[in-house]
């Protein structure tokens, strides 16, 4: 649902608001009301989780946004699943020429305060984003020394790939109708042929 304040919502330099809550059960009032007081003409709102990647009205309200607009939230947490994608959101607002500003934290990104922090937070997603891959690191070299196998499970299980190539070489099944008995793709069936051709 859109909420609109007023008839300038087609002008230059709107504000426009987005707030959401993760349930049902929890109130959108006390957001909007805090949006429309701060001058917003359009407000945009979900009901998701804030782990949710896909969030529909935040896409409306992202796409609605022009140069010299300012989207507007409660608080920062609205819109950011962490600290790199809220710095990579509002960073992308910035390049189009769209500035920012959270209530709450008095985070505007148009003074120079909030200029400083959006430093701050990029240096803290940087960092966020190195802990990130030493830790995958870590963990891959942890697996690659217990002799752990990586990567994505296979779709058949060794017992199957042998069914699979003793069948087709029979004749008794078409390698289509296997894809469909074992519910994988018929590219899957014809990669275990090769392998089973090559391993002969």
């Amino acid at each position: 649902m859109v909420f609109v304040n007023g008839s300038k919502w087609q002008g230059i330099r709107m504000r426009i608001g987005y707030a959401r809550v993760s349930t049902l059960d929890q109130h959108l009032d006390l957001q909007i009301s805090a949006l429309k007081a701060s001058g917003c003409e359009l407000i945009f709102h979900d009901r998701i989780s804030g782990a949710q990647r896909k969030r529909p009205r935040l896409s409306v309200a992202l796409r609605t946004l022009k140069r010299g607009d300012t989207l507007v939230v409660w608080k920062m947490d609205r819109i950011g699943r962490s600290v790199m994608h809220f710095v990579n959101l509002i960073s992308r607002l910035q390049s189009r020429g769209v500035q920012f500003l959270s209530l709450t934290e008095s985070f505007d990104t148009s003074s120079a305060s909030g200029r400083l922090m959006m430093h701050m937070l990029g240096a803290f997603a940087e960092f966020e984003k190195e802990v990130i891959q030493e830790r995958t690191r870590a963990g891959l070299a942890a697996a690659r020394e217990k002799g752990q196998l990586l990567g994505r499970r296979p779709s058949l299980s060794a017992e199957q790939q042998a069914e699979i190539i003793k069948l087709v070489a029979s004749g008794s099944e078409l390698p289509k109708d296997l894809a469909k008995r074992f519910d994988v793709h018929p590219r899957t069936i014809r990669r275990c042929l090769i392998r089973g051709a090559a391993g002969d």
